[in-house]
């Protein structure tokens, strides 16, 4: 069994511009981005994850637009699957264990949008599954969030999210110190 990569929801959405822009997500990508071409470099597999809502009055990541688009920062090339999902976890309903499986990845590699949401979700399932994580910090990023009138800064969303996931889930790493083989 292989390493493989995950690249989940960088989306033009989540960009300046986009309808729903995260905390520092230019700096997020570019680590993601040197990652991804790490494990191209490899020859090792990579799959995109892509989030597209089921409904067209969505706020984000409607079908069709420029924001829903994989950001050109980690663009899949030919022979890299694109899974499409509709919720946080991109297990759920996409057939993507089965697509790892294929591609005889057991170790993923993880970077993407949003820590709070899909990359948490996604990586509790993966690791259900049976995968080994690691998650790649500095190619994440998060929003900040509210909960009964305090305010949450996105990078604290970001830090409590990985610190919660790390050691149990996942191991969290930098970009500076994943080891691709």
């Amino acid at each position: 069994m292989a390493s493989g990569l995950m690249v989940i929801d960088i989306q033009n959405d989540y960009f300046p511009g986009g309808a729903f822009p995260l905390v520092d997500p230019e700096d997020a990508a570019q680590r993601a981005a040197e990652v991804l071409g790490r494990f191209r470099a490899a020859g090792l597999p990579v799959v995109h994850v892509q989030h597209v809502m089921a409904s067209p009055d969505a706020p984000f990541f409607v079908r069709g637009t420029e924001g829903v688009e994989i950001h050109p920062l980690v663009a899949p090339i030919e022979g890299e699957p694109v899974v499409q999902k509709a919720s946080p976890n991109a297990f759920l309903g996409t057939g993507l264990d089965e697509l790892l499986d294929d591609l005889d990845v057991d170790h993923l590699v993880v970077v993407g949008m949003q820590t709070n949401l899909c990359i948490d979700a996604s990586v509790r399932a993966a690791s259900d599954l049976g995968h080994t994580v690691t998650v790649v910090g500095d190619a994440c990023a998060a929003v900040g969030l509210e909960h009964r009138g305090r305010a949450v800064p996105g990078a604290d969303v970001h830090a409590a999210f990985l610190a919660a996931i790390d050691g149990s889930y996942a191991d969290v790493v930098d970009s500076e110190d994943l080891l691709v083989s």
